[in-house]
């Protein structure tokens, strides 16, 4: 595919921001492996070769008895018995972390929370849980909660922004006066109130989080709308008789859109504070999920062992780093007077 004269410039413009560059890629590799969790962090083996057979326990469940075991329930591969079992006619390949994000760690050398070790790196938490494993997966649904809220609330809001600065009058006025009661509500308290009448899971909260966080991209694409409807070839297009819809999304949205991209990675990284902030206030996913907030809270409430806190904080920290970095690298790519200037140096 051939890029046009103007994405080049704004892809040679992104490379030029070098620390947004390398973030980007720092933290594609860091999603990445995020993705593959279930290979990288599990309490059961990768592979279990017995008597010749081949099994993944991985994707399939398989039985104890399959392994020469005395019950037909599904096999604990950290069993002594069962271990002993498959390496007397086999052997197993574990990932590198032997422990999912829920595994309980029952010989523990130390009461939980127990510091770090070669077993545990990070130690475990309160609950003799591994904490690699639990900020693996919870560095996961961190990052899907805050594209999907995201691209959600973007669609929403460059929907409405689109309508306000398009149409303006009447229905740019109500818009907004909608907006200022729309925002003025108690979000906290409101998840708080509805926390009491359902269990939060993560398309509820996402429900919910949608209600309100649509509105962070509204005030950029209506000024964008109100300037360029006013513009020459929008004007010619709709003295052709083109319909309100298409010049819109054919003529004004592709420059809105934008101002709209370069603030997406800021409003990715309020979406990931926020779900971080519920967890922390225990008002977010169900317990038990693997959350960085939930981790951030128990290293407040056991402060005799800093690695939870510490390990926590690191990972946030890193996370939304790299994402203003690689917001301001997208911002300087589309800001006209940055790939003038990178012209110019050529």
């Amino acid at each position: 595919m051939t890029l046009s004269p103007m994405a080049r410039r704004r892809l040679l413009g992104f490379r030029a921001n070098t620390r947004g560059y390398y973030s980007l890629w720092i933290f594609l590799l860091l999603f990445g492996i995020s993705l593959c969790a279930e290979v990288v962090a599990n309490d059961k083996p990768l592979l279990v070769s017995y008597e010749g057979g081949l099994y993944f326990p991985i994707f399939k469940t398989y039985p104890e008895t399959t392994f020469g075991g005395d019950f037909p329930t599904e096999a604990d591969y950290h069993d002594p018995y069962v271990l002993d079992l498959i390496n007397e006619h086999g052997f197993l390949v574990w990932p590198i972390i032997p422990y999912s994000y829920n595994t309980i760690i029952h010989d523990l050398p130390t009461p939980a929370p127990s510091p770090p070790s070669w077993d545990n790196w990070l130690g475990t938490d309160d609950q003799g849980r591994d904490i690699v494993a639990r900020i693996l997966y919870g560095f996961r649904i961190s990052v899907l909660f805050g594209l999907c809220l995201t691209l959600f609330s973007s669609v929403v809001g460059v929907a409405a922004g689109a309508v306000q600065g398009f149409y303006g009058g009447v229905i740019d006025i109500g818009f907004q006066r909608f907006i200022e009661v729309w925002s003025g509500l108690p979000v906290l308290f409101l998840l708080i109130i509805l926390s009491g009448v359902v269990q939060p899971n993560f398309w509820w909260l996402l429900g919910i989080m949608l209600l309100f966080s649509w509105m962070s991209l509204v005030d950029i694409v209506r000024a964008e709308f109100l300037r360029g409807r006013n513009l020459e070839y929008v004007r010619a297009a709709t003295a052709l008789g083109l319909s309100d819809t298409m010049v819109m999304f054919r003529h004004i949205l592709p420059n809105a859109m934008v101002a709209a991209i370069t603030f997406m990675p800021f409003v990715l990284n309020g979406s990931i504070t926020t779900l971080t902030s519920l967890d922390f206030l225990g008002f977010g996913l169900p317990a038990g999920s693997p959350s960085l907030g939930e981790l951030l809270a128990q290293g407040k409430n056991n402060l005799q062992a800093p690695w939870i806190g510490i390990s926590a904080f690191v990972v946030l920290s890193v996370m939304l780093s790299l994402l203003v970095f690689i917001g301001e690298a997208a911002r300087d790519a589309f800001d006209p007077r940055e790939t003038a200037s990178l012209d110019i140096r050529k």
